[in-house]
This record gives C-alpha cells, sequence and structure tokens, in this order.
C-alpha cells in the first residue's frame, strides 16, 4: 500500500458468523461496572499532538484495576453467573492480565478462581494473580495446550470457564473503554485498538460505531504475531503458534468464534508493528508522558507515533490497554531497543485514511 492508497475497508454487510455482542450489551456492562471498574483518565500531550499533526487522546486502562482493562470484561461475566456456577467457581487461562482481572472479580464477587497460567508468564503477572485468591496452574506453552488443559480441569472439579476474549459477556464489558473515552472527549476520527483475540478490538469497534459512527477503528498487532490481520485481508481465520512477541498480551493463537466476525463486521482495518518499534514507543511513553506502559499496551500507540498510520489534521484515540510490567525485565528490553534484531521486518509504509 502507497501513501496515496485509501484505507482498506472489508464488505462488512457478510461477517463469517453471527454478531454475539450489541452496544445495548455495552451499556448494560458499563452499569454492572459502575463502583466496581475505574473510569480511567484520557491524557492528552502537546508534544504528541506536534509530532502527529493531530488531537490525540490517550485512554489509560493502566490505571485500571489489576492494571488492565481485563478487569471491565472479567467482572461483568463473572456478576451474571448464576448461583450454582458462583458456587462452583470458575476457571480461566491467561498470560497474565485476564488471570489477575478474573481473580480479583471472584473476589469481590466471593468466586473461587483457578488460573492456568504459562511457566514464562511475567513474574508479577504470576505473583499478583495468587495474592488475588487464585489457585494458579502453570504449564509449558511448548508442550501443553492451554484449551486441553482447561477442559479438563473444567471437567472434573465442576468449573465455568471464562475465556480471555472469546466470551460475549466479556467483549462487551471490554467495549465499556471506547465508550467512556468517546462520552468524555467526544467524537473521533480514528481509533487505535490493540489486538490480542480481538475482544478489546471488537468490544471497542461495537462501541464506536454507536457513539461516533464516523470514527474508523484500526487493530493494531505485533508484526510477529500476525494472525488476525492475515484474517482480516482473507477473511479466513488464520493461526499463529507461540509467536516470539515482547508483547505477551497478544500471543493469542487466532482470534475466537465471537470476535472474529465481530472484527470483520466493525473494525476498519489492522496493521502490524515491530518489536523495535513496540519497545521504543514504552519507553518513550514512560519517559514523556510518565505513564508506566507494558509492551502490548504499548502496541496502539505504536502505530501512529513509529509513524505506521499517519493521520494529520485528525481527533485520534489510542487505548493504552495495560501497564503490569515485570521490572527485573527493564535492563534486558533496553537492550532489544538498542541492538535491532536482525530478522526484523523495516516498518511498513503509513497508512492514511481516505
Amino acid at each position: 500500500m502507497t501513501d496515496s492508497e485509501p484505507m482498506a475497508t472489508p464488505d462488512l454487510p457478510t461477517p463469517l458468523g453471527p454478531l454475539l455482542v450489541t452496544y445495548d450489551d455495552i451499556t448494560s456492562a458499563a452499569q454492572r461496572l459502575m463502583g466496581q471498574a475505574t473510569r480511567t483518565p484520557v491524557i492528552t500531550s502537546q508534544t504528541v499532538n506536534q509530532r502527529t499533526q493531530s488531537q490525540v487522546f490517550f485512554k489509560c486502562e493502566n490505571f485500571q484495576r489489576t492494571g488492565s482493562f481485563k478487569f471491565r470484561g472479567a467482572y461483568n461475566a463473572l456478576a451474571q453467573l448464576t448461583k450454582t456456577q458462583k458456587k462452583q467457581g470458575v476457571l480461566a487461562y491467561s498470560s497474565g492480565n485476564h488471570a489477575q482481572a478474573i481473580a480479583l472479580a471472584g473476589k469481590i464477587l466471593e468466586i473461587p478462581t483457578t488460573i492456568v497460567m504459562p511457566e514464562d508468564a511475567p513474574a508479577v503477572k504470576q505473583a499478583a494473580t495468587r495474592e488475588y485468591g487464585a489457585e494458579v496452574v502453570l504449564y509449558n506453552r511448548q508442550t501443553t495446550s492451554r484449551e486441553e488443559l482447561s477442559q479438563s480441569l473444567v471437567r472434573d472439579r465442576g468449573l465455568t470457564l471464562i475465556p480471555p476474549f472469546d466470551h460475549p459477556q466479556v467483549v462487551a464489558g471490554q467495549g465499556t473503554t471506547a465508550k467512556e473515552l468517546i462520552e468524555e472527549v467526544g467524537p473521533l476520527d480514528l481509533l487505535l485498538v490493540c489486538c490480542g483475540g480481538g475482544g478489546l478490538l471488537s468490544g471497542c469497534a461495537i462501541a464506536a460505531q454507536a457513539l461516533s459512527p464516523q470514527c474508523q477503528v484500526m487493530g493494531v498487532e505485533p508484526a510477529r504475531a500476525d494472525d488476525a490481520t492475515r484474517s482480516f485481508y482473507t477473511r479466513t481465520l488464520q493461526t499463529v503458534h507461540n509467536p516470539d512477541t515482547v508483547a505477551d498480551g497478544a500471543r493469542t493463537p487466532a482470534l475466537g468464534q465471537v470476535t472474529f466476525p465481530l472484527v470483520l463486521h466493525y473494525v476498519h482495518d489492522m496493521v502490524t508493528v515491530s518489536e523495535t518499534a513496540i519497545l521504543r514507543t514504552m519507553f518513550w511513553l514512560w519517559e514523556r508522558l510518565k505513564i508506566v506502559v507494558e509492551p502490548t499496551g504499548a502496541l496502539a500507540a505504536a502505530a501512529l507515533l513509529e509513524g505506521v498510520v499517519s493521520v494529520p489534521n485528525a481527533r485520534i484515540g489510542v487505548i493504552i490497554s495495560g501497564g503490569n510490567v515485570d521490572l527485573s525485565q527493564v535492563g534486558p528490553l533496553m537492550a532489544k531497543v538498542r541492538k535491532k534484531p536482525k530478522s526484523e521486518k523495516p516498518l511498513p509504509l503509513a497508512r492514511e485514511l481516505s
């Protein structure tokens, strides 16, 4: 794609499956979350506005309870369980942020929680999940399928599975992020959202269409974990196996049965960013905006600040999805920024709104 070509838009009327989440679901989720989820701040920066020649609004979910947007979907899903399901308990699988969110939501609602986490999940996320009261079951992601392990535990213990993204009530909860942003700052021309399994992206896209119909919604993935981008353009579900990306929250193997049709129907474009771009943006946000952001949380900002997306004279929303950083890894991550991997692909040409 050259600079002069318009942003690609899929054929929206024909999703590959039913659309299981509506804006009404998001407004209901917002009511459930009132008094439980934090209404996170929106940050602006004159430096960013000058650099991008746009008006940029950062929705800072790194200030959400448990340090990421995931609490919204987790609480919304658990709050709607039956009394029997609440008594028996729930299970979730996650590399960290969904794990912490389910654990805290379970603690608040007095629901027992079991979390399946990879052994290499950031130590800070494992520790926080346990501190919120969850039982943590570790597995080796190279030899074990988390889905198969989780299903086995669900059957043996009679638990209710709450997946990290492929669940209508989880998606509805995540969509409250964009609802709050647009209600606070007004209509947007572009909304940039990170994408792992598509829960946050699809939920935010639904909210954006309802509240700011002219807004273009763009998902952002690591180039090394580009399954959703490939799925978006081929309209066929693509997968990726254990991608080697620093953005651990985007290591999901594929979009889900709930999120894939929603992404095809509501999202206008997908882009990818390099590992160096992710880390460079993360540290830039630390230094200039004075906020702690994790690598996955910096994905959407990276697309804008690294020039992958160029939209002059526009009102742009950027979702900062989380801030759970393992501080013991800061030194190695800085070293990666200073030394660009030989295998890393160059940044693509900028996308421009038509």
